[in-house]
């Protein structure tokens, strides 16, 4: 008896790990962990870095011809989970009064567009919540290679019925679907590819409209386990009022280093 007892304490917990190994992973446990790995990152200390980032705008006419470029370079601040941006230089030269004004009106209309105070830094670089990942049905298409490291490709899009909407930003992610890259080992998004499937009205169409979303972006990994934005780029097309709008971006980061308090 005493020998059936030693063996079973013995082999429950192997018979027991092998079950766990054994249960299929899906889409949705992948994104679970994934929200709970944002979730910690945001509740404890991380290491601060800055690094600088050079966005390149350019501005087309309806006829997809060039009728603006700017180059803007901005140095990035990331500590305690929240991201600040600084703009350092606008075509080659230090930022005019103007620029100042549009850098922040811009963060201004970001923040409220995203529901996030007006106020101090955003999420950008550890942005899943429950919340968000609710609105999404996901499909785990299969694993692939990315940056030398084992990622599991998923596919989402919005759920039927349609969640409900609260704030304008709910109106587009009520209309946009993609493709998530989440690292295997940490559950991070390494890259995120974006569309938008049908057109999104603003005030019934009064003050504008969004007609085409594609966007994409890839995130690094720095040595210390902290995951940070290094690529993006965008193209997209509306309505301001009368106007038709289309912009077309690129953003690239580089230099990333520990803030001096982490040194």
């Amino acid at each position: 008896m005493r020998s059936i007892l030693a063996v079973s304490l013995i082999f429950c917990p192997i018979i027991s790990l092998i079950a766990q190994e054994a249960t299929p992973l899906t889409a949705d446990i992948i994104m679970q962990k994934a929200v709970e790995r944002a979730s910690s990152g945001r509740q404890k200390a991380q290491p601060g870095y800055t690094y600088t980032k050079v966005n390149i705008t350019e501005e087309m006419d309806a006829k997809g011809n060039l009728k603006q470029r700017k180059e803007r370079v901005f140095q990035v601040y990331f500590q305690n989970g929240s991201t600040r941006v600084k703009l350092v230089e606008v075509n080659g030269r230090p930022p005019a009064s103007a620029d100042v004004k549009f850098h922040a009106d811009t963060q201004s209309n970001i923040h409220q567009f995203l529901g996030q105070p007006a106020s101090g830094g955003d999420n950008r670089e550890n942005f899943l919540t429950r919340e968000l990942t609710a609105r999404f049905d996901y499909t785990l298409l299969g694993e692939c290679s990315l940056n030398g490291r084992i990622t599991y490709q998923i596919s989402f899009k919005p759920k039927t019925p349609e969640p409900p909407v609260r704030r304008i930003l709910d109106r587009v992610l009520n209309r946009i679907s993609g493709t998530l890259w989440i690292d295997a080992d940490e559950y991070e998004i390494a890259r995120a590819d974006i569309q938008l499937g049908s057109e999104v009205d603003f005030l019934g169409g009064v003050i504008g409209c969004l007609r085409k979303v594609a966007y994409s972006m890839t995130r690094i990994r720095m040595p210390d386990g902290i995951w940070l934005h290094s690529f993006s780029s965008g193209d997209f097309e509306g309505r301001k009022l009368l106007d038709s709008v289309r912009l077309k971006m690129k953003s690239e980061s580089t230099n990333f280093r520990l803030l001096a308090a982490n040194k």
